[in-house]
């Protein structure tokens, strides 16, 4: 999936069907001149429905389709025939899907599992034929109730990537070239800040046929929390991970970065501090054993228990080891 196909965010007009009108029938057939009343009841209209994909991972099909209308309930007929349910309308979208009310920011529902279903807006009903109101008094009633028409709504789409990992840094910290060296992806790679600028999402292979996904999350900036640059969108997708990637160059102020992520974090949603996360510090190729020795020192003991480990995604230095560690602590967070 190339970034620019990706779509993470859209908003949708949808409207449900019409009920069906009641029958106002009179029962008439040849020896029967003056028979009772008998006419069917309307059938609803169709329901907008919102429905889980596993094979989805983007919302890019509704960027050039985004008004949807469910079928309308057929009339009632006579012999008290109920008319045709209007036909619903399923909204296939990929996993990890909220579903909100554009106007009022309610949400309406979100979609984890596949072949999940929500109905988010309900067809109307249908109406009573006439032979619902019979009585000793008018035994020919000649009205009928007619159908309660549809509803209209605009919706938003927001996709918050479902991923085991998340891979977090800030710009230019080289998540795409790991995720390039983890996974068989191919995201945007270059030597500048926002070369990504849409989530990559890749698929760990690991030993014995395991595996696990990993997402590249666009790089977090200082003040991501309160919008500056694109935070609020990069953000919302590390939401939904299971365990936390921290990448840190080592040729950067490695323990300043970090807090400055988790501050960015915290400020955004307190509970991201809850998950699982490891330090990679990334680019240790260039680094010597002597170096790599000092900086190891004078960060030990200072990430409040966090493990780290040096990698280089160049040389394949702790790749593996990484991998060992995700795998081991997604382990553990599934059996919890």
């Amino acid at each position: 999936m190339t970034e620019g196909n990706f779509t993470d965010y859209v908003k949708v007009f949808v409207t449900s069907g019409n009920g069906g009108k009641g029958s106002m029938h009179l029962h008439r057939e040849k020896f029967v001149p003056k028979g009772g009343p008998d006419g069917g009841d309307g059938g609803r209209g169709g329901n907008i429905i919102v429905r889980g994909n596993k094979n989805l991972w983007t919302l890019i099909h509704f960027k050039f389709e985004k008004h949807f209308r469910a079928g309308n309930g057929q009339d009632g007929g006579s012999n008290r025939s109920t008319g045709a349910d209007g036909n619903d309308v399923f909204l296939d979208v990929p996993l990890g899907t909220l579903v909100k009310n554009a106007e009022t920011g309610e949400i309406l529902c979100e979609i984890t599992q596949d072949k999940e279903e929500k109905a988010i807006l309900k067809g109307g009903k249908g109406g009573l034929g006439n032979w619902h109101f019979r009585s000793a008094t008018n035994q020919t009633p000649r009205y009928a109730q007619p159908g309660i028409a549809g509803e209209e709504l605009e919706i938003l789409l927001e996709l918050k990537i479902l991923a085991d990992v998340g891979l977090v840094g800030f710009p230019n910290a080289g998540k795409s070239t790991l995720l390039s060296v983890l996974t068989s992806a191919k995201p945007k790679i270059a030597d500048y800040p926002f070369t990504t600028m849409k989530p990559n999402l890749g698929i760990v292979q690991h030993r014995d046929y395991q595996s696990f996904a990993i997402a590249d999350i666009p790089g977090i900036i200082e003040g991501a929390s309160q919008g500056k640059g694109l935070g609020h969108y990069f953000l919302r997708h590390i939401e939904r991970n299971a365990t936390l990637l921290f990448l840190i160059p080592a040729d950067s102020n490695i323990l300043e970065q970090y807090h400055i992520l988790l501050n960015e974090l915290k400020a955004y949603n307190p509970e991201l501090l809850d998950k699982e996360r490891i330090i990679a510090i990334s680019k240790s190729d260039m680094l010597d054993d002597e170096l790599q020795i000092a900086i190891d020192t004078e960060i030990k003991g200072k990430f409040g228990g966090t493990p780290y480990l040096f990698i280089s995604a160049v040389s394949g230095k702790g790749i593996t080891q990484l991998k060992d560690m995700l795998w081991d602590i997604l382990k553990t967070h599934s059996k919890s």
